[in-house]
């Protein structure tokens, strides 16, 4: 029995990047980990204290205890601070760099091919750079994230299928430059909900307010669709050819391709935990990729009491998978990036992130400040003597 469980703490950033000085002043001063420490003094995480945390945050509000995992700092290697590239650096991708752009850059070139492909658009308001296509899918701008990164593809999916949204989706990105075009839906509301949640950020980004639509709250499908993304050089498909299991839970499974994989969509973050345990019940050989993404939506929120109730969960189950870990089983825990919600506005910061790892027969040692998340893949394909990802060096020599 040989498994690799990636569990991927959504935004848990551990400090400021180096260069955002230069790319984005904003993000000075941003460390997510230690400011909820800092505000929710009474929060217990003695399992990531256990695999060595506190040897990266030496924060007071911590045990300073003999740690039974390795430990390490990953730096950022794509641009920005996103999370569907940061997880695609993390299965082994080597990021390119999109182009920054509103939807108003490209909106006459999208409409005119989606309408050479046989569909109806209409711009329901002149002034504002968002579409309506085939009278159900609105396509416009992310809000949620930093400026010229996402378009999203948002329809009512008790009207029209996710499939054929997806559809659509994939029209859009053909065209556009952009890091990540996003096809996504629910049941049980309108297009009219749809339309009435489209708002206009202070920055001028215009595009739907995904929570106040309704999309989330009931059926909710996304597919992520990005940016010079080979899925073939991804530490997933290259061990399902081999002939490996690969379960992605979570949003892990929103944003990664692999096409045997075994497939969890879940929000709540007991779901997400409970799904990794479920999943080390089933399997014997693989990976099990999962992500936690609460902690990023109370970030977004700017909400440090939810957020270290969130890492609280997390840290409970943990102690349930070390439980679970047989001879063979490595554990990686690491984020994408940062959202730290002290810091004064709702968006990803550009931070480094950590990385603990565990097995019964590794090593307890420091590896040190690396220079990509892609060392993760480097290393579990060192680890299952595979073909090597795209990206990353493995540290598994060190353990």
């Amino acid at each position: 029995m040989k498994r690799a469980i990636v569990l991927v703490v959504d935004s848990l950033g551990v400090g400021y990047m180096e260069d955002v000085s230069k790319c984005r002043p904003q993000d000075m001063g941003a460390n997510t980990f230690k400011h909820i420490l800092d505000k929710e003094r009474e929060i217990q995480i003695p399992n990531f204290e256990k695999l060595g945390i506190n040897k990266i945050l030496k924060h007071e509000n911590l045990k300073d205890i003999d740690n039974i995992g390795s430990y390490g700092v990953l730096n950022l290697g794509h641009y920005g601070a996103d999370s569907f590239v940061g997880h695609q650096e993390i299965m082994g991708t080597k990021p390119k760099k999109p182009l920054m752009e509103s939807f108003s850059y490209f909106r006459d070139e999208v409409i005119e091919k989606l309408k050479n492909e046989g569909h109806k658009v209409i711009t329901p308001e002149e002034d504002k750079p968002y579409i309506l296509v085939d009278d159900l899918v609105v396509v416009a701008d992310n809000i949620e994230t930093d400026y010229g990164q996402i378009y999203n593809v948002t329809a009512p999916l008790d009207y029209i299928s996710f499939d054929k949204v997806l559809e659509i989706g994939q029209i859009v990105r053909s065209v556009v430059k952009v890091n990540r075009v996003i096809a996504l839906g629910g049941e049980n509301v309108s297009i009219e909900q749809i339309l009435n949640s489209i708002e206009e950020r202070e920055d001028g980004l215009i595009g739907v307010n995904s929570p106040k639509s309704g999309v989330y709250n009931k059926g909710y499908v996304s597919r992520h669709l990005g940016y010079g993304i080979n899925p073939e050089n991804q530490i997933s498909t290259i061990l399902s050819k081999n002939n490996y299991e690969v379960s992605l839970i979570g949003k892990m499974q929103d944003v990664i391709e692999c096409k045997n994989a075994n497939r969890t969509p879940a929000v709540d973050t007991e779901k997400v935990m409970k799904s990794i345990i479920e999943s080390m019940d089933k399997m014997e050989n693989g990976i099990i990729a999962a992500t936690v993404q609460e902690t990023d939506l109370a970030g977004h929120a700017q909400d440090v009491k939810k957020y270290a109730e969130k890492l609280m969960i997390v840290d409970n189950y943990i102690g349930h998978i070390l439980n679970k870990m047989e001879d063979e089983d490595i554990l990686f825990i690491t984020a994408d990036h940062g959202n730290d919600p002290t810091i004064g506005f709702s968006q990803h910061t550009r931070e480094k992130t950590f990385l603990l790892a565990y097995g019964k027969k590794l090593k307890n040692v420091d590896l040190g400040e690396r220079d990509t998340l892609s060392d993760i893949a480097a290393s579990i394909s060192d680890y299952f003597k595979v073909e090597k990802t795209e990206n990353g060096s493995s540290f598994m020599g060190l353990l």
